[in-house]
């Protein structure tokens, strides 16, 4: 692994030169006290207008670029965490760095595609399919060759949260429930339906939102259930279980057996105890793993240069922090490398 200072100032005046040139497709873009306007659309469906003020600043070798970094919902893990890195980035490169609230993994791809984001957080499953064209309908036969991988991060946990009332304990209480299984085409969606048919449950109504109105849906009595992929703690359960006694459906034995049978990317994982408000024992459940995706049209240097700084900054995070560690930072990766990854993780 490539940490010295010095080399990794040669390779920010590199990134920064070499990102000129993807700016104008990606969203990004030179200029001096630009002020932009972004409008999200919460996972609540309401939408949130945030205005962020960045200024250019002069640095060594040039001028600083801004970079396009898409998240997920405001209510999950992502979006948080995003900002954590932003601040990374900002204080240890010459990056700018605009965070997005998104829809997730499958929106993510298609705007790494395009080149409309620089770099976005994925799961690793929708990772394999988008790159391999397959798995889902989104990608079969679409197959996005330039999408690449830079890091994992963490256990994305399969959370099926309910409320006391709704007599669901198991899995097989889910049928003929009306469940929220995600955003459309999410990657929550993709896992949930995944889960569903690997149990054997295909007589529910399904309803389609993000996390934040999931927990609204729920304490509203709209819906009898939602899937959630995360990692624990998500802001949008805590703050359901705060005003309202939930319970988390576990994924175990049987049924777990077979849910990992029915795709080799889930893996064991546990709700500790006590996570949640209300939810004193550990939950067994399932989990994908949290990425960090870019597009191969993203310069070297730029992404030798974002992956250096969060990595050689993780004390500096507060989200995952148990989690996320340049050793660890390749497991469960299902797609190849950015050249620039490969060049500071040095595989």
């Amino acid at each position: 692994m490539k940490s010295d200072k010095t080399r990794r100032k040669f390779i920010e005046a590199a990134g920064v030169a070499g990102v000129a040139a993807l700016a104008g497709c990606s969203g990004g873009g030179g200029g001096s006290d630009d002020t932009e306007t972004e409008t999200e659309a919460d996972d609540g469906g309401d939408m949130d207008t945030q205005t962020s003020t960045e200024t250019e600043t002069e640095a060594s070798g040039g001028t600083s670029s801004r970079l396009s970094w898409h998240a997920g919902g405001t209510g999950g893990t992502y979006f948080p965490l995003s900002n954590e890195v932003k601040t990374i980035v900002e204080e240890n490169t010459d990056f700018t760095l605009n965070v997005q609230s998104t829809g997730a993994s499958v929106e993510n791809v298609g705007s790494l595609a395009d080149g409309s984001a620089d770099f976005a957080l994925i799961q690793n499953d929708i990772a394999f399919f988008a790159k391999n064209g397959t798995g889902i309908d989104t990608f079969e036969g679409n197959a996005i060759d330039n999408l690449q991988g830079v890091a994992t991060l963490y256990p994305e946990t399969i959370t099926i949260v309910t409320l006391a009332g709704n007599d669901i304990s198991s899995l097989s209480d889910l049928s003929g429930a009306t469940i929220n299984t995600g955003d459309l085409g999410s990657g929550t969606q993709v896992n949930a339906n995944q889960i569903l048919e690997a149990v054997g449950i295909s007589d529910y109504n399904e309803q389609n939102a993000g996390f934040s109105q999931a927990s609204e849906q729920l304490a509203n009595g709209d819906i009898d259930a939602a899937f959630v992929v995360g990692g624990w703690p998500v802001g949008a359960i805590e703050d359901l279980a705060n005003t309202n006694d939930v319970e988390i459906v576990p994924i175990q034995g049987e049924n777990r057996t077979a849910v990992k049978d029915a795709a080799s990317w889930f893996a064991d994982d546990t709700i500790p105890g006590g996570t949640y408000s209300g939810v004193s024992d550990a939950v067994e459940t399932v989990a994908v793993q949290a990425m960090i995706a870019t597009n191969a049209g993203v310069a070297e240097g730029t992404v030798e240069t974002v992956t250096a700084a969060i990595f050689d900054n993780v004390d500096d995070l507060t989200i995952k922090t148990d989690f996320i560690s340049a050793d660890s930072a390749q497991d469960g990766m299902s797609i190849e490398l950015h050249p620039g990854a490969a060049a500071y993780f040095d595989m």
